[in-house]
């Protein structure tokens, strides 16, 4: 048979395409659920576009992002409302990705940065700029982003003990977190009001207000550390049998995981900063996703787009649920991912897991 002829083999999981020396399997079920998925982020990116005190229908929105709009229009969505969509869609992929991330190395569901406490430390960081600094709205970004770093490099070393394992990961983040809340009350009841009101409304979680400088700094982190762990995902698949059988598989374990995990906690650390402490997106995005596309493995891409599908899904809700009282989106996020939480115990713990 002709070496160049293309071969195509199907199985339970995929095809396997084969070209020559090399072969390719694709998850069908995988890239279905990934196409459907930037599909509805998609579509509910333009719905959330044209949703305000000046509401625009979906088909002017497309003409307005095309060039086509009106002057009145096009400040409207380009200036006011397609930065809020752009934000909320690189952190809900941001928070999806280092979920997928957590929860894949510590081979445990609840191995979330929510769990864990990266959240409560990128909040310390910022309520640090707020109240002891006094600083603009770039300086409590900076001090969200070196809360998250350290805090995961604690947690890191605290869970060290010849190498870092899930349960011990996970312990040692729930007292961190711990540790990391009752620092965040201190300062809050050291804050004067103003600078308490404006800790509270941060601390909520919110995309009101987010504009293209927030947008920028985001995208080029995503755009830097993405590829960086897409080209660790087979390590990362590897990781979850273990230690011992990724060590027989060649892989590094100790510098793939410190790769891994460096990448993970500077993705929701900026996702931290640029949007406040959403809640659960990063613990629930990666479950549902991998329950849709019932693929072994982190599914690192399906993650990012469940992540961003929720945050801007839970962002129109937000403002369209409740009437006039427009809720800030981590508010629904923490209500939601609070029932889920409590479900995904409960389902464990009758699976005998915890």
């Amino acid at each position: 048979m002709n070496a160049s002829k293309r071969t195509a083999e199907s199985g339970t999981r995929g095809i396997t395409l084969r070209t020559g020396g090399l072969s390719l399997r694709l998850d069908v079920r995988g890239a279905v659920v990934g196409l459907l998925l930037i599909a509805v982020a998609l579509v509910m990116g333009i719905v959330l576009i044209g949703t305000g005190d000046f509401p625009i229908a979906p088909a002017d929105v497309v003409r307005t992002l095309l060039g086509n709009g009106t002057v009145a229009q096009d400040f409207i969505v380009n200036e006011l409302r397609l930065p809020r969509v752009l934000v909320g869609l690189l952190v809900g992929a941001a928070l999806g990705v280092g979920g997928a991330i957590f929860q894949s190395v510590s081979r445990n569901p609840l191995g979330s940065p929510d769990v864990i406490g990266l959240g409560q430390g990128a909040a310390a960081g910022a309520l640090t700029a707020i109240v002891l600094v006094k600083g603009d709205p770039n300086v409590v970004a900076t001090g969200a982003v070196l809360g998250g770093v350290l805090t995961g490099l604690a947690v890191y070393a605290l869970a060290w003990r010849q190498g870092v394992h899930g349960y011990r990961l996970v312990l040692v983040g729930i007292g961190t977190s711990a540790t990391f809340t009752a620092v965040n009350g201190y300062l809050l009841t050291q804050a004067r009001h103003e600078d308490a009101a404006r800790a509270v409304m941060w601390l909520t979680g919110s995309l009101n207000g987010r504009d293209w400088d927030q947008v920028w700094p985001l995208l080029a982190v995503c755009a830097v550390l993405m590829p960086v762990v897409l080209g660790q995902a087979r390590n990362l698949r590897m990781l979850e049998m273990g230690d011992d059988s990724a060590y027989a598989l060649g892989v590094r374990v100790e510098r793939t995981r410190m790769v891994l995990m460096g990448a993970a906690v500077l993705l929701v650390a900026s996702a931290t900063a640029a949007a406040g402490p959403v809640a659960f997106v990063s613990l629930v995005a990666p479950q549902l996703a991998r329950r849709l596309t019932r693929s072994p493995g982190p599914n690192l891409l399906p993650a990012a787009w469940m992540g961003a599908t929720l945050l801007v899904t839970a962002d129109w809700a937000s403002q369209r649920a409740f009437g006039a009282d427009q809720l800030p989106v981590g508010v629904l996020t923490g209500m939601l991912g609070g029932a889920y939480l409590l479900w995904l115990l409960v389902t464990e713990r009758r699976a005998g897991r915890i």
